[in-house]
């Protein structure tokens, strides 16, 4: 359960105790969709890069190899190798956004596999229910992803929906939980909140869920196209309503820019598959802006590619060989810049809970946050 330990203005410093162990925050999850960091990375490479949390997606887990294999095998743990928490998306956004054919209704959703078009039926119980045979520490209920910007009308039904599934998914884990043969009968539940992005709905929306008493909230349905600030405003506006010993997770965000921004917006937990996706195109992050490694001026640097970075991959490898790596479509160019991008986002975490600890995160927030959406320079 999350311990607010300290904070400075509406940034929160704290620890969550889960059965699988502790994680410090605020906290980025690294983001291994289907038992993998995309990039070849493992488990093993995640212990490595300071990773705390490991997030799975219940869709594509689902879909392939199957969730009962994965329980076969011990679940996301002994699968996987990661012996850390793990938190498992409901596979609602996917569903949403990956399947084909997909009908709406109350019991669930009906969709097509986007692998191969096979007919599935996702709703809140069967959610919880793969879930479970996940064995994650944390699942997230099953909720509905509206597109920005939705019509009013249709985001207003689709809250009520999403609290009425939420309710669901609340009494089937419980259910699960409670079965002797439940991979971790320790499984906690977070709730998504949802409206779009307007505030009347986010607000409602939030004070509804948060009668639940859920072991955790979760902001859903932002950073799917709409403007930063208007991102940064629901934030503003759905925080206060948030249970202040809970908890509080911005799903699907961001740039490191967007870390120290929500942080300062009273958020503890984040994930996004950008560090591992833009470092597979040879974007990567660093103390002194955004790189993009394929460019001319890097043919002949033999600096690594951030001189602040202790990564692996900043320990031993230069700015021209990781180049020369992606020029000549080596996949060891994916595998070295994913590290580093990863250990980067770990180690801005680790910054920012040492500025917390200290008092100076107004100060670090100040220098960096419009620094590191920048382009490098030297």
């Amino acid at each position: 359960m999350y311990q607010l330990l300290h904070t400075e203005g509406d940034a929160r410093r704290g620890v969550f105790h889960t059965v699988h162990g502790d994680f410090q925050t605020p906290c980025f999850m690294n983001v291994a969709t289907a038992g993998a960091i995309k990039g070849a990375l493992s488990a093993y490479d995640l212990e490595e890069l300071k990773c705390q949390v490991m997030l799975c997606n219940t869709y594509h887990l689902h879909v392939r190899p199957g969730d009962k294999i994965v329980r076969t095998m011990g679940g996301l743990q002994g699968f996987t190798g990661w012996k850390k928490p793990t938190l498992t998306d409901s596979g609602g956004f996917q569903v949403f956004s990956l399947a084909k054919l997909r009908k709406i209704k109350e019991e669930g959703v009906y969709f097509q596999s986007h692998i191969d078009g096979h007919r599935i039926f996702m709703g809140p119980e069967e959610s919880m229910q793969i879930q479970s045979n996940l064995g994650s520490t944390i699942a997230m209920a099953f909720d509905e992803c509206v597109e920005n910007p939705a019509p009013y009308l249709y985001a207003a039904q689709s809250c009520a929906r999403t609290t009425r599934w939420l309710k669901r998914c609340q009494a089937e884990m419980a259910r699960l939980n409670s079965l002797p043969e439940t991979l971790n009968p320790h499984q906690l539940l977070f709730g998504i909140n949802q409206g779009s992005t307007f505030d009347d709905l986010r607000v409602s929306h939030m004070k509804e869920i948060a009668e639940l008493d859920l072991d955790g909230y979760a902001i859903g349905g932002l950073a799917v196209g709409e403007p930063t600030e208007v991102m940064y405003h629901i934030i503003e506006q759905v925080a206060p309503h948030m249970p202040v010993h809970k908890i509080r997770y911005l799903m699907g965000v961001g740039t490191p820019s967007n870390l120290i921004e929500g942080v300062a917006r009273g958020i503890d937990l984040f994930d996004c598959v950008m560090p591992s996706r833009n470092a597979r195109h040879a974007t990567v992050f660093s103390w002194k802006g955004i790189m993009h490694l394929t460019n001319r001026c890097f043919e002949t640097d033999d600096r690594p590619i951030d001189e602040q970075c202790d990564c692996p991959t900043c320990r031993r490898f230069s700015r021209a060989y990781v180049r020369h790596l992606f020029k000549a479509g080596e996949q060891l160019a994916g595998r070295l810049a994913v590290t580093h991008n990863l250990w980067f986002y770990n180690t801005l975490m680790e910054r920012i809970r040492a500025e917390l600890d200290a008092g100076t995160f107004a100060a670090f927030r100040k220098q960096y946050s419009q620094l590191l959406a920048s382009p490098y320079q030297d």
